[in-house]
C-alpha cells in the first residue's frame, strides 16, 4: 500500500539548500542527499527528485520548470472543459434543430 506524505514548500526548499550547502562535506551528491534526507525525514529518492526539480527551476538543466508545468496543467484542464462544453452545445443545437424540423412538417 502506497502512502504519500506531503511536505511543505518551505521544507523542500530547506532540504535542497542543505544539500547544496553540505555537498563539499560528502564524497558524492548521493551521499549528501542520503545524509540530509535522513535528517529531514524523507526518502533519499524524494530529495533527489526535489534536487532535480530545483535544478530545472533555476535553469541549470533542461526540463519543465514548476511554473511551466502548472501552467500546462491549467491550460489542459481548460481545454478539456471547453471541449466538453462545445460537445454539449453541439448536441443541444442538433436536438433543437431536429425538434424545429419535426414541428414544422407535422400535418
Amino acid at each position: 500500500m502506497k502512502t504519500t506524505t506531503k511536505y511543505s514548500p518551505e521544507v523542500r526548499e530547506r532540504a535542497v539548500r542543505l544539500v547544496l550547502e553540505h555537498q563539499d562535506e560528502h564524497e558524492s551528491d548521493w551521499a549528501a542527499i542520503c545524509s540530509i534526507a535522513a535528517k529531514i525525514g524523507c526518502t533519499a529518492e524524494t530529495l533527489r527528485r526535489w534536487m532535480r526539480q530545483a535544478e530545472r527551476d533555476s535553469g541549470k538543466c533542461e526540463g519543465q520548470a514548476s511554473g511551466e508545468r502548472e501552467r500546462i496543467k491549467t491550460l489542459e484542464r481548460e481545454e478539456r472543459e471547453l471541449r466538453q462544453a462545445n460537445e454539449i452545445l453541439r448536441k443541444a443545437s442538433a436536438y433543437f434543430a431536429q425538434a424545429e424540423l419535426d414541428r414544422r412538417f407535422k400535418p
